[in-house]
C-alpha cells in the first residue's frame, strides 16, 4: 500500500503529458525525453478514474520485455489503484495476452506497457475497455485525448484499490491451441525477435506436431539480434537463412509484443500481410458465406478481388489496429487484417490482433489444406508495386496536403476512395496517399500489371505533390 504522504502527492499534482506521446492509438515516447515514470503514474490515475466512472473496477496489467517495462508497470499500478481499482497482474508477455486476460476472466479493462515495434529506447501503453461498458472497445482517438485532459486539470477519482498476481500464460497456451485442427506435421521456423512472444511460443511448440526450430527466443529488450519488426525485410533475413537451413515449410516471424505477424515461405520470398491474409480468407470464407472481410487502404488490390472471387464481401477500411477492429464489430466481420501484418480473427476467436494465434491458424490451415504456403501465394496475380513510401511533413501541414490533393482529384473527376487519404484507382492500376495518425509523415504507396503502369502512377503521384510544394521520395 501506499503512505499517506505519497498518495497525498499523488493526488494533489496535475499532470502534463508531452503531446508528442498521446498518439492516436497509443501513449508512446523516448524513454526519459518525452515518456516518464511520472507519465505512467498519471496515466494510471486517468485511466482508473475513466474505468470507475464507466462503472468498472477490475483492471489486468501486463507488461513487455522492454528493460525499462516493470518500472513503468510499478508506476502504473500505483496510478490504477489510487483510484479504487482493482488491479490484477499477468506479468510479462506478448500484448495479446493482456487482450485474452481481459476476455477469459471478464475484467473491465486492461492496459499493456509496450513500445511495440518501436526501438529499445522507447516505451509505451496500450488500453481497452471492457465492450460491456459505456465507451467499451480498444481506447483509441479522442479516448485518449480525454484521458491526457484529465491528467492536466487534475480530474481524479480516489480511493482505495488492490493489487493481486494472475498467472493466465497456461490458460492462454490452451486457448491458442483450441482452433488448431490435426493435419499434415510441418517443419516450422519461428522468429521471436527476442520480444514478448518467445515464453509463450517456447511453450506452445512443445504441444505441437512437427518439427519447430526457435530463432531468438529469450526475451531480451535490448533486441540484440536484430530489431523485432517484421514488416522491414532486413529484419527477416535471419528467418530466410533459417528457413532454406532447416528446409522448413515456412517461417513465422513477430513485432516485439507479438500482435503483428510476418512470414516467409519455402523459397525464402516474403508473403505480404495482404497476401496472408487472402491465405486466412481461404479458410473463413468456407464456414462464413458472403460474409465481410476487412483490409486497411495500403493493401493489394488483389486481395480485394481474391475476397470477392472467394464469395466475401471486401471491405476497404482505416490504417489502425483501433479502426480495424471497431469496423468489425460494425460489420460483423469474422477476419481483417492490414499490411503491416496486424491479423483479426473473429471466427472462432476474440476479434482482436493476435500473432502467435494467427501463426497456429496457418500452421492448421496449410497442414490441412494438403498446399504449400508458397503455391498459396502463387495463385494470387503478380503484380509490381512501391514499398510504403513514408516522408516527413510538419503535423499541421499533412493532413492539408491530402485535402489539397483530393479537392484537385475530384476537380479532374477522378476515381478517388476517399476512406483514408486519398486512393486512386486508374486503368494502369493505383495509388495511395495517406497522413499518418501516429507521426508527422505521410504514406504513400502504389500498384500497378507492370512497370510501365506503376511509372505513370508514380508520376501521377509526384505531380500532385509537387502542386503541393513536395517531392515523392525515390522508391
Amino acid at each position: 500500500m501506499m503512505s499517506a504522504v505519497a498518495q497525498a502527492r499523488i493526488q494533489d499534482m496535475p499532470h502534463h503529458f508531452d503531446p508528442t506521446i498521446i498518439r492516436e492509438y497509443d501513449i508512446r515516447g523516448i524513454v526519459g525525453k518525452t515518456l516518464h515514470i511520472d507519465d505512467a503514474r498519471a496515466l494510471g490515475r486517468a485511466f482508473g478514474t475513466m474505468v470507475v466512472r464507466a462503472g468498472g473496477r477490475r483492471v489486468v496489467v501486463g507488461y513487455d520485455g522492454r528493460t525499462h517495462s516493470p518500472m513503468f508497470e510499478a508506476a502504473l499500478i500505483e496510478g490504477l489503484v489510487s483510484t479504487g481499482a482493482s488491479v490484477e497482474c499477468i506479468g510479462l508477455g506478448p500484448t495479446p495476452m493482456l487482450y485474452f486476460a481481459a476476455a477469459h476472466t471478464k475484467a473491465d479493462a486492461g492496459i499493456m506497457v509496450t513500445g511495440s515495434h518501436n526501438p529499445a529506447d522507447q516505451n509505451g501503453f496500450k488500453m481497452l475497455l471492457a465492450k460491456n461498458l459505456p465507451g467499451g472497445g480498444p481506447i483509441y482517438g479522442a479516448a485518449i485525448k480525454k484521458l491526457a485532459a484529465m491528467a492536466a486539470m487534475d480530474d481524479y477519482m480516489t480511493g482505495v484499490g488492490s493489487v493481486s498476481t494472475t498467472d493466465i500464460m497456461d490458460a492462454y497456451i490452451t486457448r491458442l491451441l483450441q482452433d488448431y485442427q490435426n493435419g499434415k506435421p510441418l517443419n516450422v521456423v519461428w522468429d521471436c525477435g527476442n520480444g514478448a512472444a518467445g515464453d509463450v511460443v517456447k511453450r506452445l511448440v512443445e504441444k505441437l506436431p512437427g518439427k519447430h526450430t526457435l530463432l531468438f527466443a529469450d526475451i531480451d529488450g535490448r533486441f540484440p539480434n536484430h530489431h523485432p519488426d517484421p514488416t522491414e525485410p532486413h529484419n527477416l533475413e535471419d528467418l530466410r537463412r533459417a528457413v532454406a537451413e532447416q528446409k522448413a515449410d515456412f517461417g513465422i516471424a513477430f513485432d516485439g509484443d507479438a500482435d503483428r505477424i510476418g512470414a516467409v515461405d519455402e523459397h525464402g520470398r516474403i508473403v505480404a500481410g495482404d497476401q496472408l491474409l487472402a491465405v486466412y480468407a481461404t479458410e473463413v470464407l468456407k464456414t462464413h458465406p458472403g460474409a465481410s472481410v476487412i483490409a486497411d487502404v495500403k493493401a493489394s488490390q488483389v486481395l480485394f478481388d481474391r475476397i470477392a472471387q472467394l464469395g466475401g464481401k471486401p471491405v476497404m477500411g482505416k490504417t489502425g489496429h483501433s479502426l480495424i477492429k471497431v469496423k468489425m464489430a460494425e460489420t460483423n466481420a469474422p477476419l481483417a487484417g492490414e499490411m503491416s501484418g496486424h491479423v483479426f480473427f473473429a471466427d472462432k476467436y476474440y476479434g482482436y490482433d493476435d500473432a502467435i494465434y494467427a501463426a497456429v491458424r496457418l500452421i492448421s490451415l496449410i497442414g490441412a489444406s494438403g498446399k504449400s504456403l508458397a503455391a498459396f501465394r502463387d495463385e494470387l496475380p503478380a503484380v509490381v508495386n512501391t514499398p510504403e513510401l513514408r516522408f516527413p511533413v510538419e503535423e499541421a501541414r499533412k493532413f492539408a496536403v491530402v485535402d489539397e490533393v483530393k479537392a484537385r482529384l475530384h476537380m479532374l473527376n477522378a476515381n478517388v476512395n476517399d476512406t483514408d487519404g486519398v486512393r486512386v484507382l486508374t486503368d494502369d492500376g493505383w495509388w495511395l496517399l495517406r497522413a499518418s495518425n501516429t507521426q508527422a509523415v505521410l504514406v504513400a504507396r502504389a500498384e500497378a500489371q507492370n512497370d510501365a503502369g506503376l511509372a505513370r502512377l508514380k508520376a501521377q503521384l509526384a505531380g500532385q505533390l509537387e502542386a503541393s510544394g513536395l517531392s515523392l521520395p525515390v522508391a
